[in-house]
């Protein structure tokens, strides 16, 4: 592979691929704290920034050290992201049918952002299957871009969060759960049924 312009075209179009279910987590936590502040935005942005960047590198390292392993691997990620972001979600949407809680007791928790963060990359894994080709610099390269995407979509969807979330008040807990568990089935059956 080369540097060229289609190089940066490619991995921001991946970018895009990518971050879309970071956008839709980033959507739902912006609902979930419509007061949230800057410097939350930034840290969960750049939480799923960072899992989207590790994800394709750690796929290329193992598509050039032990790819027998990660393709028995693979076949599990629809499970994992099922399960994770099903677990969040009805966690989420739980607390918002039982109601009581204060708005900002909806926010997430960083153990709870981290699990996000995985759940909403794994499947960026293969993409080392499609960087396999490129060099380790192309390839870091390629991942930052992908994280400076995600970045600024995941901002864009927490900012949007924000605003419906303030509009729906005591609902928004129970629409993010309701998000969360639809990108998880949609990560499921894309994933097993491709």
């Amino acid at each position: 592979m080369t540097w060229n312009l289609t190089f940066f075209f490619n991995s921001v179009l991946l970018g895009v691929g990518l971050a879309m279910d970071a956008f839709s987590v980033s959507l739902a936590n912006g609902l979930g704290e419509p007061k949230m502040k800057k410097g939350r935005m930034c840290l969960i942005a750049g939480v799923f920034a960072a899992f989207q960047a590790a994800m394709p590198m750690t796929g290329w390292v193992c598509v050039h050290t032990v790819v027998q392993y990660f393709s028995s691997f693979q076949k599990f990620i629809p499970w994992i992201a099922l399960a994770l972001l099903g677990f969040i979600g009805g966690k989420m949407l739980y607390e918002g049918i039982r109601g009581g809680e204060e708005t900002e007791k909806a926010a997430v928790g960083v153990g709870a952002l981290l699990v996000q963060g995985v759940a909403t990359s794994i499947d960026a894994l293969s993409v080392g299957f499609t960087i396999s080709d490129y060099g380790a610099v192309m390839a870091a390269v390629c991942a930052l871009i992908i994280a400076a995407v995600t970045f600024a979509i995941c901002m864009s969807g927490l900012e949007i969060g924000k605003k419906f979330g303030t509009v729906l008040a005591g609902k928004a807990t129970v629409l993010g759960g309701v998000i969360l568990i639809g990108i998880g089935i949609e990560i499921f059956v894309t994933g097993v049924f491709k």
